[in-house]
């Protein structure tokens, strides 16, 4: 089997994108890992399947896969990729689209030059949302034998995170704790992205996030989301807040009302396409 794919990225989140619109792809793990691998593959955080839609109102249909072959509902950065993916293979001439994953339904829109809005939904607290089997609280906290209490915020945007408070994100123990919260199934029952941020002030902070079936990435859309959310119900972030990743900045709105939807603009780039055979 010989299918065509382009390599893309937003702020250095990178991702395999695979037009299914005309014919179906079937992603098993062994052909997820394949493109994933930066060694023996095409490399990439996620790969991106686009479908035909198949709920009125829809453009398209939207399908994330970890590396480690695991679908989940949401890649805010993906869904700036797929914009510019579908406009530029003329899959679409709309400057505004609507987009259906596992989870989510979203609206982007293209800007000038490399730049994309995503309305990304409203964040969802309440621990059943997340989920998150601990009582609800403004912060939880765990205890762990290696680093002692870990307080934390949660949001979902689609998929779930624990946002996390450091003084400096250069210096926070992004992969030991990340890998710590994610096996805590009896807390996390589908594990959770772990965001480690730190706030420089009301309108800019910097962030890394360690994500679920993929490690840490340089960058998380949603991750980025579920830390303007978090942090603006703790009084740390006004409405409009840049945030400064490994690999770019994006720019976020949020009123602080629950029930309003979070805003990401950042950018989207085509690194290059390609062809790769698979024998299955």
């Amino acid at each position: 089997m010989k299918f065509s794919f382009t390599k893309m990225h937003g702020a250095g989140n990178d991702f395999v994108v695979i037009d299914a619109t005309r014919e179906r792809f079937k992603a098993t793990p062994e052909l997820l890992a394949r493109l994933s691998d930066r060694r023996f593959g095409v490399g990439c955080d996620q790969v991106l399947v686009i479908e035909a839609p198949t709920a009125a109102g829809i453009d398209f249909d939207y399908r994330i896969f970890n590396a480690d072959g695991s679908e989940v509902g949401q890649c805010g950065n993906g869904t700036r990729a797929l914009a510019r993916y579908v406009h530029e293979h003329g899959l679409s001439d709309k400057p505004r689209l609507r987009v259906q994953t596992a989870t989510a339904t979203m609206e982007l829109q293209r800007l000038d030059g490399n730049q994309v809005r995503v309305d990304m939904g409203a964040p969802r607290f309440a621990p059943a949302q997340i989920p998150l089997a601990l009582p609800q609280a403004e912060r939880y906290r765990l205890e762990s034998a290696r680093f002692g209490a870990i307080e934390f915020g949660v949001a979902n945007m689609g998929n779930p995170h624990a946002v996390i408070l450091v003084a400096d994100v250069d210096k926070a123990e992004v992969e030991a704790i990340g890998r710590e919260l994610q096996a805590r199934r009896e807390v996390f029952p589908e594990s959770v992205n772990v965001g480690f941020l730190q706030i420089v002030d009301q309108g800019f902070g910097r962030l890394r996030v360690y994500e679920r079936g993929s490690g840490e990435t340089l960058a998380c859309g949603s991750g980025a989301c579920a830390a303007v959310a978090v942090a603006r119900r703790w009084g740390l972030f006004g409405s409009a807040v840049k945030l400064q990743l490994r690999g770019g900045e994006l720019q976020l709105e949020w009123s602080g009302v629950d029930a309003d939807s979070i805003l990401m603009t950042g950018p989207a780039e085509t690194v290059f396409s390609g062809e790769i055979e698979w024998q299955q």
